[in-house]
């Protein structure tokens, strides 16, 4: 395996050309959490790029989670992961796929109906409505549709690749209705998994009051089995 830091983020990759695929972090940005993402990725044969979504972004200190993600322009979040879809397909991947968590999992989403040269996506816990939960808005406050277009709950009719897309049935971010409307959106090959007994970031093994191991351990392999369907691999 080969690892680095690239303008673009974090590369880790096999030796031999590989389908690649895409990882988007959290609100609290490129944590060594993501990069140990990709290094498993890499690990299972894959290029794995996690793309620094904040890199042209002023640096701040996020003190409110959800009001930080209503001000981030979706549009040029989309821009740093279509540049990581092309970085990967011009090193020679074949296949390109995205996976993210939380607000990652929601520009999976958004990627996934937006972006091109993307053949699956894996998003997991990803916010859902911009109306509900995390991403509701404060009172007086108004969202500005220019940054953000569409959320990813209404982007579900438009996904472009196959995607498999993970929530904890007790996420306190993400209303179990928005999980279900999301879900009656999609048709085949698109699928929703549900896990009972988890929470947000359940994946999230930096994270112990919210991992769920046994959970994580099923999610992974699904999604390697998800990728390697649809990059090969």
């Amino acid at each position: 395996m080969q690892t680095r830091e690239i303008e673009l983020g974090y590369l880790a990759q096999p030796d031999a050309t590989a389908p690649g695929v895409v990882v988007i972090h959290d609100v609290w940005g490129l944590s060594d959490h993501y990069r140990d993402l990709a290094r498993r990725l890499a690990d299972a044969g894959f290029a794995a790029l996690a793309v620094n979504l904040y890199r042209r972004e002023p640096a701040a200190k996020i003190t409110d989670p959800g009001r930080w993600i209503r001000g981030l322009d979706d549009r040029r979040m989309l821009e740093e992961i279509q540049a990581a879809i092309d970085r990967l397909a011009a090193a020679g991947s074949p296949r390109v796929g995205v996976m993210g968590c939380c607000m990652g999992g929601q520009y999976a989403i958004l990627a996934a109906a937006g972006c091109t040269g993307l053949s699956a996506a894996v998003p997991f816990y990803g916010m859902l409505s911009d109306e509900h939960g995390l991403l509701a808005p404060a009172p007086g406050e108004t969202l500005d549709r220019a940054r953000k277009p569409r959320s990813p709950l209404a982007a579900a009719s438009a996904l472009r690749c196959p995607t498999l897309a993970f929530f904890g049935a007790d996420d306190a971010f993400i209303p179990l209705a928005d999980v279900r409307a999301f879900e009656a959106a999609l048709a085949s090959p698109h699928r929703v998994v549900v896990v009972p007994g988890a929470g947000h970031a359940f994946l999230n093994d930096t994270r112990p009051e919210m991992y769920r191991p046994d959970a994580a351990r099923d999610a992974w392999s699904r999604m390697l089995d998800w990728l390697r369907t649809h990059l090969g691999g």
